[in-house]
């Protein structure tokens, strides 16, 4: 059951909301199911969908992780009027992790994927599944550093899976 929401100022609510609408209409802009977004997140469909209501007792890691799988951004800035005339710099994508994986845009892995028929996109944990299990078919140095950047988040972000455990402790 969710926690009850905490005493919120009219106006932090109606930004809530209106990052709660951003999150929806990105996600809709993306063409994303709300259960594949919220599995990308680490979420319950249930938790995604208070955050796109923009319920203030949803967690803010829990805000962040549904921002970061839309390859959104979440960034304070001052309410002051002068503040809304300061330039806002890009985003940092270090560590971003796409909802769905399309092979068009990671040479390596579509090559590696071979065998996948029938989609263009891979969920992020068959992905590193793929990468894990091909890793000695894999060119490094001929990886460009979008992909490479890829790897590296996949691997941070998500768990080895068992097969590859079992099979390097087989090895030794």
């Amino acid at each position: 059951m969710p926690s009850p929401a905490p005493l919120t100022p009219e106006q932090c609510a109606a930004q809530l909301q209106a990052l709660g609408a951003h999150i929806r209409a990105q996600r809709k802009a993306l063409r994303l199911s709300a259960t594949v977004t919220a599995e990308a997140a680490g979420l319950s469909r249930v938790t995604l969908h208070r955050i796109e209501k923009g319920e203030p007792s949803v967690t803010m890691g829990a805000w962040c992780n549904a921002l970061a799988a839309l390859g959104m951004g979440l960034q304070a800035t001052p309410s002051t009027a002068d503040a809304a005339d300061a330039a806002v710099p890009a985003p940092d994508r270090t560590g971003w992790i796409p909802a769905r994986v399309p092979l068009a845009d990671y040479p390596q892995l579509r090559a590696l994927a071979w065998q996948v028929h029938g989609t263009d996109t891979l969920t992020p944990a068959e992905a590193l599944g793929i990468y894990e299990r091909n890793a000695r078919h894999l060119d490094m140095q001929a990886m460009s550093a979008n992909e490479l950047a890829l790897l590296q988040a996949l691997r941070l972000a998500l768990p080895p899976s068992a097969e590859t455990n079992t099979g390097a402790s087989d090895a030794v």
